[in-house]
């Protein structure tokens, strides 16, 4: 697994615990750091990038979720799909280092092994147009 990969699973660690529990995302954040052991991994830096930045433009991503996300609402979404759809939402919006095809094939990827058969296809989807958005 990449690091990259792995920042965007510990990623979508903290912000499912925070989601599930109904939890602040700072403070799980910060209680997941402080349970790693040192030294922290490389890629925690990634991870930290990837929720804060999710945290600080929730309100949009989400709409743009429920905008693009067609016949769904988000807490009609599996709580793994809406979190993979927020980072991979953050990468494309506000993430000018990663390109769009690897933050939707992460997201893809993620969810392929975490999540339904069914939310690969969905989540191609969604992040497919909110990407010809973005661009």
């Amino acid at each position: 697994m990449s690091a990259r990969r792995k920042s965007r699973k510990r990623a979508l660690d903290v912000l499912y615990q925070a989601d599930l529990r109904d939890e602040s995302i700072r403070g799980t954040l910060e209680s997941y750091i402080g349970r790693m052991p040192e030294p922290r991994p490389e890629h925690l830096t990634y991870t930290v990038r990837l929720v804060e930045g999710v945290m600080a433009h929730l309100d949009r991503i989400d709409e743009v979720i429920s905008s693009y996300a067609e016949g769904w609402t988000l807490d009609r979404m599996p709580v793994v799909d809406r979190n993979l759809a927020r980072i991979a939402v953050f990468e494309l919006l506000y993430a000018d280092d990663i390109d769009s095809p690897v933050a939707i094939t992460e997201a893809v990827e993620l969810a392929r092994s975490l999540s339904t058969d069914d939310s690969p296809r969905f989540l191609n989807g969604v992040l497919g147009r909110i990407a010809e958005y973005a661009a």
